[in-house]
């Protein structure tokens, strides 16, 4: 990786989020030496939790995504050169819950990120973080989509036939796979993703997107599965708890450490062609009930803690799997992961050791 970072003005829209502090916190390293500025609300309570060990290397500014002109203050005052946009209502329960909330701060906040981009004239480049949640519904292979279709399952677009008419798999997914998401939360993504593209295309606004796949870690939101399983295994080191309560125990997600992506997103500026999306993954899918059983034995707690399943958690819709294809990411941008899934999974419930 190339030190394009030394002396930048990065701004990083979510910045005390899961994600955003742990961009921060490299950017901000001696090794790549950027004048890494964060936007945060105005709050009466402020949660800064994540990045409260680096308070002294950044520089936050007041902003909203919801009101444009304080995001063009924040560029223009303080010379930007590059934006990662990290920002969003990214838990998908809750898009479910507050379909509308998720909408206008995942959609209108993006839009006022592009239109504040327009409005400016030095910038170097935009990262747009998408997901993988924008792909939703992936065809596993002909007997998978027939079975959907016996359901009453709507299938938009239509998966690829081979010669003999048979669905073609979808699976591992590339950038190219059709887009079928399956909750408020992926729309909102896809919403973002596309309007990305199109400013680029239509005002040339000089804008990456990724998808990444999901990404865990120390500091992971604790609604989030992996933090949810690694926290209950830390209450079971310490205090004995006999159960671990998951809600839907078979999807299959491709896992990839934080730590790895956020360098992906960094390459993703250096390197990435404007308007091209790249994604980030591993190409391993696991399912989340064999994280847990996973979880259980790295603590030692085989045959003192249980799995539970707590059908209340159910999504309305689910994505029963995702696993991707990061080919595209290796070749173009020089990216591959390199921490394991047991690794960051251990890493997580050390974290949760000090915390619970």
């Amino acid at each position: 990786m190339q030190n394009i970072w030394a002396d930048k003005n990065v701004l990083i829209l979510g910045v005390t989020g899961f994600v955003g502090s742990w961009l921060a916190e490299t950017l901000s390293s001696e090794k790549f030496g950027s004048n890494v500025f964060g936007m945060v609300r105005r709050q009466s309570v402020p949660s800064r939790k994540n990045i409260s060990h680096i308070m002294d290397k950044l520089r936050l500014v007041s902003g909203d995504l919801n009101d444009m002109s304080s995001i063009v203050d924040a560029l223009k005052k303080n010379q930007i050169d590059i934006i990662f946009h990290l920002a969003a209502q990214s838990y998908v329960t809750r898009s479910f819950e507050s379909p509308t909330d998720t909408y206008y701060t995942n959609v209108i906040g993006t839009a006022n990120v592009l239109e504040a981009a327009r409005h400016y004239d030095r910038l170097e480049k935009i990262h747009f973080s998408g997901s993988s949640e924008e792909y939703g519904l992936v065809i596993k292979d002909d007997t998978h989509y027939k079975e959907l279709l016996k359901k009453g399952v709507i299938v938009s677009p239509t998966p690829l036939m081979d010669e003999n008419g048979k669905a073609i798999s979808e699976l591992p997914v590339k950038e190219t796979n059709y887009l079928r998401p399956m909750s408020p939360y992926a729309v909102s993504k896809v919403a973002g993703d596309y309007m990305c593209f199109c400013h680029h295309k239509a005002y040339g606004i000089p804008v990456v997107r990724t998808r990444a796949f999901n990404h865990e870690g120390p500091k992971r939101g604790e609604e989030f599965v992996t933090s949810v399983i690694a926290k209950q295994v830390a209450e079971g080191r310490k205090f004995g708890k006999k159960a671990l309560t998951i809600g839907n125990p078979d999807p299959i997600r491709d896992y990839s450490d934080v730590r790895d992506v956020i360098i992906g997103y960094m390459l993703a500026v250096e390197k990435g062609k404007n308007g091209e999306v790249y994604n980030f993954c591993s190409g391993k899918g696991w399912r989340i009930g064999d994280v847990a059983q996973m979880a259980i034995k790295m603590a030692g707690l085989e045959g003192k803690m249980k799995v539970e399943i707590d059908k209340s958690r159910f999504r309305k819709a689910e994505v029963e799997i995702l696993i991707g294809d990061c080919s595209k990411s290796k070749k173009e941008l020089g990216w591959e992961p390199k921490i394991n899934f047991e690794q960051t999974i251990k890493d997580q419930i050390q974290y949760w050791e000090k915390h619970v």
